[in-house]
């Protein structure tokens, strides 16, 4: 028999990792390396990516420093503890794309907050977390 015509549904797409929150709630930062390391990110998006090419993730939305210039890219372990003032799409990033966008603008950003608005922040250098990613 072909099929009985049920298509199974999806399960939706969980936008945050267990385990980063779990490492950000004892500041641990190699508990963090290791959750960055093998699970996905929640990172904000100014604009989500087109529908009908899931492969671009969007463009992600980085915080300048009006006073400084200084660039922070904000990470989260999940999408609810996106502050309501930031862009309201988030994008789910694995850990071969936040290597990658380290790497790419390790001289532009100067720090990477985690859970900036709580409950557990933390803060790194991105060199100390591209380190972390790369070990």
């Amino acid at each position: 028999m072909a099929g009985t015509g049920k298509k199974k549904a999806k399960e939706p797409l969980e936008f945050r990792s267990q385990a980063l929150a779990e490492a950000l709630e004892r500041q641990d930062m190699a508990a963090v390396a290791l959750a960055l390391r093998h699970g996905n990110t929640v990172v904000p998006l100014v604009k989500p990516g087109p529908r009908d090419r899931p492969l671009d993730g969007g463009e992600v939305w980085t915080y300048r420093d009006p006073k400084t210039g200084e660039v922070a890219l904000l990470l989260f372990s999940d999408a609810a503890h996106k502050p309501a003032n930031l862009p309201p799409a988030v994008g789910l990033q694995s850990p071969g794309w936040l290597r990658s966008f380290l790497k790419r603008y390790e001289s532009t950003i100067t720090t990477v907050f985690l859970d900036i608005a709580g409950p557990h922040p933390m803060q790194a250098p991105p060199g100390e977390l591209l380190r972390a990613l790369e070990a």
